[in-house]
């Protein structure tokens, strides 16, 4: 079939016009794909820049930085306009003028690129910086570039010049560890970037071409230089005067270099913070190296570094290989603030921290878990009498460490002394589960621990030194529990609180069995377990130490917990690991006298309370009696008014409570003719002149109600030649 020739004029018509169609379909494709397509690079979460989170103490001290770049961002409204011209002159003199590219800077780098044969011509404008130090890598391929052109196309359509700006100056990195002007600012020149000087701005904007090339503090006279150029590019721009570009550029560099202390004894307190952002405000160590937070925390440097300078003397760790660690945590009584924290020797961020660890605390346990809570009841007060005797409770073979028994002594005896055989018997007589519910109280749950050996701190995992110092934190806060806390707020980046400290005190013991643990936890200290060291102040507290498994006659643990009127504290000794080549090879005077030095040094700048404070409701409670053991008694015979009557004397106490009972010898039963309370002396009146008698003294104590021992016999008698002499 034959076309005619007018067909023939219309197909050579329209092919030219399909071919042009297309070629208008791809050009706008294109183009719309550019305009539109930049969406698909850009990616807003990034566009949140990482900040540092910072933190400090209560007083505005800044103790340390977490981040993964080390950034804090700030508004563009806190930046003086100096410093943003000076970037605008030396990156991107056309920002405010152009749509994302500057087409005369790309048209140059096209044409350089082509004589080079390759990508060699940046031709970035501020907005293509911000695509490619966020969205994209730093590869030189057109593939990149292509990309990097659509995605600043998007970003001018849709966020305003000076959101750009302030995502730039916040993003680049300016050498040394530190993102964006605001780091940059405080590192080189120790001021915030708001205060930052034209030259100061200036040389911060040549720092972005290359950071270590330019770096002032490695290369001043490079920085110098590159710094006038920056000025001169802004009196270029009109940004500063000729007059001002001259007399800027003949100033020094005049750096104030902020170098970070090295501050080891900071790392164990950091640390349990970290812990505590992550345990209690589901914040964890990316959220906070990225998310710009701001922690007021409760440390009290000077205790901190107290603590950790006394962990750093030998004397106070005995142990018979290296390697022997400790821990050591302290906080306010009532508010739960920890002021310090020690988790090893020599600590360092991400070692094993030691304040909470789990560890067999030893007798340290018989103040919270069996004689506070017996006392809660009505069968047991400090002067109840107990037994103290080998194997008291059936099927548990229990000794004291000094494998010595007095049979029977008054609770608060047995706890300055620490029996185990009587804190065992009294766990006994008031449950187990009503000890553990009293431990519950104070953050201590024990639900895989079930016998009597939680009297002596035999736990399947033990307790950590927080825990331990929490509970006894009970007894000077009148019987209220209070958990610890490092933490006191937590700050949004924007500014806005989201969490404040609050006070959670429960009620576990009465105040009037607080006060009582507290005076006998203090008479453990002046003449019990704890006695070891020296401390003038008030002080109360309790040893614990745990035998070693492996090695008979050596420790594996050994602690002191205990409280001021202020503050309490627990401190542990041992090795991270219990075997044969690792023991201890002394006990809980160790602990006890470290702790007493800490806090003899605390003292000397902040002076601490001298004597608890009895609360006006509770009743006191008197120390315990020494009854004396006499061995001097001798008898006399004296006139009085006319008449003879025998004295006995003897050496007694200086206490002045103590009652001595005279007792005459009868056959059967001795009979108990009288008794003084605090002299040393007692007259008989004499019935019968010549009939002999015997007599002895017998001391008692009023609180506990027990006699001691009795004195030898002394015989009162009148002979015929006493009666002559008389």
């Amino acid at each position: 079939m034959t076309t005619n020739p007018l067909q023939r004029i219309q197909r050579k018509i329209n092919i030219p016009f399909f071919i042009l169609a297309i070629i208008l379909f791809i050009s706008l494709t294109g183009y719309l794909f550019i305009l539109y397509g930049g969406r698909l690079f850009v990616d807003e979460e990034k566009m949140i820049l990482p900040a540092a989170t910072i933190i400090e103490t209560v007083d505005g001290q800044l103790i340390h930085r977490l981040y993964e770049e080390n950034r804090t961002p700030i508004d563009i409204n806190q930046m003086p306009d100096h410093v943003l011209e000076a970037f605008v002159a030396i990156e991107d003199r056309r920002f405010y003028e152009h749509a994302g590219i500057d087409s005369k800077s790309v048209f140059r780098a096209i044409v350089k690129d082509v004589i080079a044969g390759s990508k060699v011509e940046g031709a970035s404008t501020i907005t293509q910086q911000v695509v490619k130090n966020l969205f994209l890598t730093h590869d030189k391929t057109w593939l990149r570039k292509t990309k990097e052109v659509m995605a600043a196309i998007y970003l001018e359509r849709h966020y305003s010049k000076d959101y750009i700006l302030e995502l730039y100056v916040n993003s680049i990195y300016f050498g040394h560890g530190v993102y964006g002007i605001e780091m940059a600012a405080q590192k080189y020149f120790s001021k915030p970037a708001r205060d930052l000087t034209v030259t100061e701005g200036a040389l911060l904007a040549g720092l972005v071409r290359s950071p270590n090339h330019y770096s002032p503090i490695n290369h001043p006279d490079k920085a110098l230089k590159r710094r006038n150029t920056v000025l001169k590019a802004m009196n270029e721009c009109g940004f500063i005067s000729t007059e001002e570009r001259v007399r800027e550029t003949g100033k020094t560099l005049d750096l104030q270099i902020n170098e970070s202390s090295n501050q080891p004894y900071l790392a164990s307190y950091i640390d349990i913070v970290t812990k505590e952002a992550a345990d209690k405000h589901q914040l964890t160590i990316s959220e906070l190296k990225r998310g710009g937070y701001r922690l007021v925390v409760n440390l009290d440097e000077r205790i901190q570094k107290i603590g950790y300078d006394q962990f750093q003397n030998d004397q106070y760790f005995p142990g018979n290989a290296s390697g022997i660690e400790g821990a050591f945590v302290m906080r306010e009584v009532k508010t739960g603030k920890i002021v310090a924290a020690v988790g090893g020797r020599d600590y360092q961020y991400g070692d094993l921290n030691r304040v909470t660890v789990k560890r067999q605390p030893g007798s340290t346990m018989k103040p919270i878990a069996v004689y506070a809570p017996a006392m809660m009841g009505k069968s047991f007060k400090p002067y109840s009498i107990i037994p103290d005797q080998k194997d008291l409770v059936d099927g548990n073979h229990t000794r004291n460490s000094d494998d010595t028994y007095a049979d029977y002594v008054s609770l608060y005896t047995a706890l300055i002394e620490s029996k185990n055989t009587s804190a065992v018997w009294v766990l006994d007589q008031i449950g187990v589960d009503y000890a553990k519910d009293y431990l519950q109280q104070m953050a201590i749950p024990l639900p895989n621990d079930h016998g009597l050996a939680i009297a002596l701190g035999g736990l399947k995992y033990g307790i950590t030194p927080i825990q331990l110092m929490d509970a006894y934190a009970t007894f000077p806060n009148e019987g209220k529990f209070q958990p610890s806390r490092a933490i006191e707020k937590i700050y949004l980046p924007s500014g806005d609180l989201l969490y404040q400290a609050h006070e959670k005190q429960t009620d576990v013991f009465t105040p009037q069995v607080a006060w009582n643990m507290t005076k006998m936890l203090e008479e453990t200290v002046n003449k019990g377990t704890a006695q070891a060291g020296f401390f003038d102040r008030a002080l109360g507290g309790k040893t614990g130490t745990t035998e070693h498994p492996h090695v008979a006659g050596k420790n594996k643990d050994i602690w002191f917990a205990g409280f001021t009127p202020d503050y309490a504290l627990a401190v542990w000794i041992g090795y991270d690991q219990s075997d044969k080549m690792h023991y201890l090879t002394g006990g809980s005077s160790y602990p006890t006298t470290l702790a007493k030095q800490i806090l003899t040094e605390v003292n000397k700048s902040q002076q601490l309370v001298q004597t608890f404070n009895k609360p006006e409701e509770v009743k006191s409670l008197d120390p315990p009696i020494q009854l004396p053991e006499i061995s001097d008694l001798q008898a006399d015979i004296e006139w009085e008014s006319f008449s003879l009557s025998g004295k006995l004397t003897w050496n007694g106490s200086t206490d002045k409570r103590v009652i001595y009972r005279i007792y005459q010898v009868e056959p059967g039963i001795d009979k108990r003719i009288g008794e003084v309370t605090g002299i040393h002396e007692y007259r008989i009146n004499l019935s019968s002149l010549f009939k002999s008698k015997q007599y002895y003294v017998v001391p008692y104590d009023p609180l506990t109600k027990l006699e001691g021992k009795r004195s030898p016999f002394v015989e009162l008698s009148l002979s015929y030649d006493k009666l002559m002499t008389k």
